[in-house]
This record gives C-alpha cells, sequence and structure tokens, in this order.
C-alpha cells in the first residue's frame, strides 16, 4: 500500500497495485464467462423449461402414470427455468456469488434431468402402446390414449435430454472458471479488507501557533 503527503500535508491513500492486479483477474473472469455466451444458453435453459410443461399438460387428460402421478415435467421444467434465469443473471451481474449459485444451479439441473430420463424410460417401458385389434373400424380410446401420451412423453424425453446437455455444459465451463479464478478472487477480498479503512483521503491541517 502506498502513501503519498502533499506541501499542504494531504495525506493520500494511493491505489494498492496488488488489487489492481486482482481486480483486473476479476474483469478477466467476467470476459471469459461471457464467451460463453451464458444469457444464450440461459435463455435455451428457460424455454426449454417453458416447453415441458406446456406439453406436459395434455397427459393429466390421458392414462395417469408414473411420470403424471410424480409430477415429473413440473418440477422438471421449474429446474431448468430457474437454471436458466441464473445463467442470464450472471451475464448481467457476474460475481462469484452469483457464479457459485449458477453452478450449484446447473449442476441441480443436470443431476434431476438424468432422473427425469430415467423415470420417463422406465414408464414408458411399463406403459407399452396398446395395439389396434380392429382394423376396419377405429382403435379404441384406450389405443389413442396410450399412443398420445406416449408421444407426448417420447417429445418431454427429448427436451429432458437436450437440457441435460446444456447443463453439463454450462456446469463444465463455470467449474473450470471458478477453478481458474477462485484463488483470485479470495486474495481480493483479502486485499480490499485490509485496505477499507484506509480508502478515504485524510487531511491534517496544523492549527496556528501549534
Amino acid at each position: 500500500m502506498a502513501v503519498s503527503v502533499s506541501r499542504d500535508l494531504t495525506v493520500e491513500v494511493l491505489e494498492d497495485v496488488n488489487a489492481v492486479k486482482l481486480s483486473d483477474r476479476q474483469q478477466a473472469l467476467r470476459a471469459a464467462i461471457r464467451r460463453g455466451e451464458p444469457k444464450s444458453l440461459g435463455v435455451s435453459q428457460v424455454m426449454l423449461g417453458l416447453m415441458v410443461m406446456s406439453y406436459s399438460i395434455p397427459l393429466h387428460f390421458t392414462v395417469a402414470t408414473e411420470v403424471v402421478t410424480f409430477g415429473v415435467p413440473w418440477w422438471s421444467g421449474l429446474t431448468f427455468i430457474t437454471a436458466g434465469a441464473v445463467a442470464i443473471v450472471l451475464d448481467k451481474h457476474c460475481t462469484m456469488k452469483i457464479l457459485q449459485g449458477c453452478l450449484i444451479a446447473s449442476g441441480a439441473s443436470a443431476l434431476l434431468s438424468v432422473v427425469a430420463v430415467i423415470i420417463y424410460s422406465v414408464d414408458m417401458d411399463m406403459n407399452p402402446l396398446l395395439p389396434c385389434e380392429t382394423t376396419d373400424d377405429p382403435c379404441s380410446d384406450e389405443h389413442d390414449a396410450t399412443a398420445l401420451s406416449r408421444g407426448l412423453k417420447s417429445v418431454l424425453l427429448l427436451f429432458t435430454v437436450a437440457q441435460m446437455v446444456i447443463s453439463a455444459v454450462v456446469f463444465f465451463l463455470l467449474f473450470r472458471q471458478r477453478r481458474c479464478y477462485g484463488q483470485y478472487a479470495v486474495r481480493l477480498q483479502r486485499f480490499l479488507s485490509q485496505r477499507l479503512p484506509f480508502i478515504c483521503i485524510v487531511s491534517v491541517h496544523i492549527q496556528p501557533g501549534a
């Protein structure tokens, strides 16, 4: 920490060179994260979450299976939307705390996507498509309901796999950046905490006759 004293006895605390270097590292972190396009990935996650929730609505009017019973599209869709929203906030306000939150949200989204994919796969395996027993007349309502249910679940499964890939990519990118720049953020906080009592300009006035 450097200190300069002017002719009028004004003491000025100059900016710490090490703190400046660490601040530059933080700026480099922001640039590195924005190169990964977190906003675009976040918007994709939000859109996938909304599509999963909207496409699941017709499932409630068909055969009630494990997917509907456990509410898989709803909690998975909300997780996707949350992870995407945090990624969008990270693009605008890049701090280590928000990066940590986005890292946790992306990891949770990827993990829950794996769980949702397993439930979709098991559900479709346990509820196969009912055969159409007639050739001349239209098939039964059960066949049509099962066909609609499996079609929607196939689309939801595809969306969930896409979300799992996006969340895994975001998690990997953020984890790498956090590992590279996390140590500099800790050092920066230590320097700023040490400089906090001295960041103002202290003026010393000599009284006449002193």
